[in-house]
């Protein structure tokens, strides 16, 4: 594989775990549970890859600010519940492996937590091929470009040798406003039209597509 790029930075939910559906249900779960409208399906998805905070108060914007911390409990509840049965998509630990054993310098820039990203390498088994990772309750939540920066500064690396691939336009719009290339999935959280309006590299519509995609251009 001729490297175009040193460090390939993944969005993880949506892009990596599919949990796009699970992160749907929670938000509109936890909205019912508080007496709150429940969100559509569109605006609770249009979310997914922010930081929770940033996430509910889109999601929900009737949410009183004194009522935010019973909205994370509750929507962490049932996440929590049933994320133990969620899977990486199909072919994901097997690109991922692949890539790590090609030499790349590989990272997570996610909207989780910290606990909750840590929960989700070690269920799924890929924490020891990244190199490093970003989590919103530590950096600027995406669209800010300071996941990327933080992540290259760390690994040493150049933004023109940096990849940034997710399924929100809030990874298109982080990478470009890190100067990095992106590359949209769209078997994520967002539609492909507004996913293609980011102008990223590439649409690849499934996990098979991704890595074919990798091998010939990244």
């Amino acid at each position: 594989m001729a490297k175009r790029f040193d460090l390939i930075v993944f969005d993880w939910d949506g892009t990596l775990l599919d949990s796009a559906a699970a992160i749907v249900h929670a938000i509109q779960a936890a909205s019912a549970d508080l007496g709150l409208p429940v969100p559509p399906d569109a605006r609770a998805r249009h979310v997914i890859g922010l930081g929770l905070g940033d996430a509910l108060r889109h999601a929900v914007p009737e949410l009183a600010e004194a009522d935010y911390p019973k909205m994370v409990e509750r929507y962490r509840h049932h996440y929590l519940a049933s994320d133990h049965e969620l899977n990486l998509f199909e072919g994901t630990h097997e690109l991922i492996e692949f890539l790590h054993g090609q030499g790349r310098l590989l990272a997570v820039a996610t909207g989780k937590s910290r606990k909750g990203l840590a929960r989700a390498l070690e269920h799924s088994g890929l924490g020891p091929f990244f190199h490093a990772t970003r989590c919103a309750d530590e950096c600027f939540s995406k669209p800010h470009p300071a996941m990327l920066e933080e992540l290259m500064d760390e690994l040493g690396v150049a933004s023109e040798a940096c990849l940034m691939i997710g399924d929100t336009t809030h990874d298109m719009q982080m990478a470009r406003n890190a100067r990095v290339a992106g590359l949209a999935v769209s078997f994520g959280a967002h539609p492909v039209a507004q996913l293609l309006a980011e102008s990223p590299l590439a649409c690849v519509h499934t996990p098979a597509e991704l890595r074919a995609w990798l091998e010939v251009h990244a």
